[in-house]
């Protein structure tokens, strides 16, 4: 059985040509992270509609949009992910009463780090899908999909960097808290 640990990153397509003799064309992989409440309905929904959508993204079905730490989405990144796309509810029906005004300010600040980093903005895209909306669920990540195949693999914007190698913000931060107490004079 394959267990998915912490190391375990996404397999990436090659570019080798295929048995038919054709190369295989670059798909961008997209993580969704989907408030359970609204949006991952909205995709139980399109699927149900029989709505077609790109396969390119992935579900991950979390409590409320305010629980995704921007930790997740970089890591995501790190794990070679092209594109994230995070939907929750519509403002003022989130389940948790204040979940999703929490992750819209949380997530227009960590737009803007991602872009001082040196990753194009376009990359990180947050959207507000209720349950019965499975046309505008189909559609954003039709838009999503479409704007991640304009911009091309993520390293297009870190060209000399892997996508292991992409620096965490917060790592700098706490670094006094994993220096030896002797030897935090300069910190």
């Amino acid at each position: 059985m394959n267990q998915i640990t912490e190391n375990t990153t996404p397999a990436v397509a090659d570019a080798s040509p295929a048995s038919n003799g054709a190369a295989k064309e670059w798909q961008p992989k997209i993580l969704a992270f989907c408030c359970n409440w609204c949006t991952y309905a909205g995709a139980d929904l399109a699927g149900l509609n029989r709505m077609e959508y790109p396969a390119d993204i992935r579900l991950l079905r979390v409590p409320c949009s305010g629980r995704v730490n921007p930790q997740y989405v970089l890591k995501a990144y790190q794990n070679g992910v092209d594109g994230v796309l995070v939907c929750g509810c519509h403002p003022g029906d989130c389940h948790y009463a204040t979940g999703n005004y929490y992750a819209k300010r949380r997530m227009l600040v960590y737009k803007r780090l991602l872009e001082y980093l040196g990753l194009e903005p376009d990359r990180f895209i947050v959207r507000w899908i209720s349950g019965s909306e499975a046309g505008k669920f189909r559609d954003t990540v039709i838009e999503a999909t479409e704007r991640i195949r304009e911009l091309g693999p993520l390293s297009n914007d870190l060209p000399h960097l892997a996508p292991e190698d992409i620096p965490h913000p917060i790592s700098a931060k706490f670094e006094w808290l994993a220096t030896p107490k002797n030897a935090r004079e300069g910190l």
